[in-house]
């Protein structure tokens, strides 16, 4: 099952969660570097503040992650979130933020607020959103919903939260209340992945049914495109960051990338091996990157624009 392991911050710099490890690939140097390590016990290094509810972890099976600027989330498969300032040794913060029996951190999502204020927020299999400030790693809020959520992205103004999960319908929500505002109807399965175009005015919802739906944000009364997997559910989905490209994943072997300009009809389809754990384009968009989770052929696969075709068509 893919989940987001992977994460571009520059052209040059990766982050790629395996086994226990977060590491960083530099692109420039041709090397890696463990950044995190989740085996061994972690204790949080952040003096408390109050409502802080920090707590050791150890033996953290990494099953998401993000990265903005210098801050790196990791969720993990009993409930942990682990946040790290990429700049300092140790971790800011973890815990458990959930003992529900099922209770997997199955996306994280970094993203501020409408007055700029850095937020951190959780989707879990106990039908639960939590919001957290990643400055002083408090609980800002925690959104109850009818079944498990798969996955959350927060609109770029702040001010819309996407919820998937276990339900043939996606929800539109107001991020800091979390009460729906607004309900997508099409899929025929649960759905797992979500991006908001840069605009804010399109969102992309990837789902078990092995499509991706394009919604307007201002009528969500039908998806205005339908863009078809080869075999199986899209679990993972990135605009460039000039919303000229978009890239969706399967779980395994295919990539396909499709070109906003054309009204999504054209693209590239990139046929790979093994099992995808994510992809990311770098910020300047004139790269992407592929992980393969594969435990025999584990790789990150990087590949380049070509200007000329006005896609993504090179692997270096």
């Amino acid at each position: 099952m893919l989940r987001n392991l992977l994460w571009a911050t520059s052209k040059h710099d990766v982050y790629l969660a395996q086994n226990y490890s977060v590491m960083h690939w530099s692109s420039l140097l041709r090397r890696g570097k463990e950044v995190l390590n989740v085996f061994k016990p972690i204790v949080p290094t952040v003096h408390k503040h109050p409502g802080y509810l920090a707590q050791p972890v150890s033996r953290v099976q990494i099953s998401t992650m993000a990265v903005e600027g210098n801050l790196m989330v990791a969720g993990g498969f009993h409930g942990e979130l682990i946040c790290k300032n990429l700049n300092h040794l140790g971790v800011a913060f973890c815990s458990k933020i959930t003992t529900d029996d099922n209770a997997i951190t199955n996306a994280v999502d970094i993203c501020r607020d409408p007055s700029g204020s850095l937020r951190v927020i959780t989707a879990n299999n106990d039908s639960q959103v939590r919001v957290f400030d990643a400055e002083k790693f408090t609980s800002l809020g925690c959104f109850k919903y009818d079944w498990s959520v798969n996955n959350t992205s927060v609109s770029p103004d702040g001010n819309l939260l996407a919820v998937l999960g276990d339900s043939t319908e996606c929800l539109i929500a107001d991020a800091s209340t979390g009460k729906v505002t607004g309900t997508l109807k099409g899929h025929l399965d649960y759905s797992f992945a979500s991006a908001w175009h840069p605009n804010g005015q399109l969102l992309a919802t990837g789902n078990q049914d092995t499509t991706c739906r394009l919604w307007d944000i201002r009528n969500l009364s039908q998806s205005v495109a339908v863009l078809k997997g080869r075999m199986g559910a899209i679990r993972g989905l990135r605009f460039t960051s000039d919303g000229r490209f978009l890239a969706m994943a399967e779980p395994a072997d295919f990539v396909h990338i499709f070109d906003s300009r054309s009204g999504y009809l054209q693209g590239q389809e990139i046929d790979l091996f093994g099992e995808i754990a994510g992809v990311s384009f770098s910020p300047d968009t004139e790269a992407l990157f592929v992980g393969i989770a594969d435990r025999v052929y584990g790789s990150l696969l990087e590949f380049t624009r070509r200007h000329h075709y006005n896609f993504m068509d090179s692997m270096f």
